[in-house]
């Protein structure tokens, strides 16, 4: 029985190692196409290793603004998909002739035009892009440090931080959220995938600092 367990626990490692290989070789193959999204978006370890600067440009935002990985990678996510160029869905003239856009919202972040040009302002990141995950997310980390400081969010309290964001900071205020059920639900999973993302990077992070090539 013993041999058993560790024959399949030996195997379990295996296919882990040989996953985990899979995925670095993947990041490397498409380092040239930044804005292909991550394979496996459901494991923030797996998307740090497919693609490793994305782990450094998250660690260096954590930390500028003191607000965890896991609730900036669950807002990317949440607005995007990962997808560099995303843009909300078009209006419909007449039902089915493509129109305007609904907003003007953006990138990584689906940060809009107002909202990035006063995080360019503030921060002295003039030429910082939206489809760059590393500028993008750094918003993100801008706008929940802003909503700390001006509606007292706790910055690892991603429920009322996504309300603040998609509402504005005065908009969250009078509570323009309370009748969107849409957007409630929104935010609760955003705060679910929060919590995964950093119960998984508690098991990989050590292991994602190590040399790029290591893959675990």
């Amino acid at each position: 029985m013993t041999y058993h367990i560790v024959q399949e626990s030996n195997g379990a490692k295996s296919e882990m190692w040989t996953r985990r290989v899979l995925l670095v070789l993947a990041g490397i193959i498409l380092s040239g196409c930044a804005s292909t999204p991550p394979a496996n978006t459901a494991n923030v370890c797996d998307i740090f290793v497919e693609k490793r600067s994305w782990y450094r440009d998250a660690r260096r935002a954590s930390q500028r603004w003191q607000v965890p990985v896991g609730v900036l990678m669950a807002f990317t996510y949440q607005e995007s998909s990962f997808r560099a160029r995303a843009r909300p869905p078009r209006r419909r003239l007449l039902g089915f002739i493509p129109w305007t856009r609904t907003a003007d919202a953006y990138g990584f972040a689906q940060a809009t035009d107002a909202a990035w040009s006063d995080y360019t302002r503030d921060t002295g990141r003039r030429r910082a892009s939206r489809s760059n995950f590393g500028d993008a997310i750094d918003f993100v980390g801008w706008y929940n440090d802003l909503s700390y400081r001006r509606n007292q969010i706790d910055k690892s309290d991603a429920y009322r931080l996504y309300l603040a964001y998609h509402e504005g900071h005065g908009g969250y205020s009078r509570q323009t959220y309370t009748d969107k059920a849409w957007l409630l639900d929104a935010a609760r999973n955003v705060a679910s995938r929060a919590d995964e993302y950093d119960g998984q990077l508690q098991g990989c992070e050590r292991r994602l600092q190590r040399r790029w090539w290591w893959p675990f």
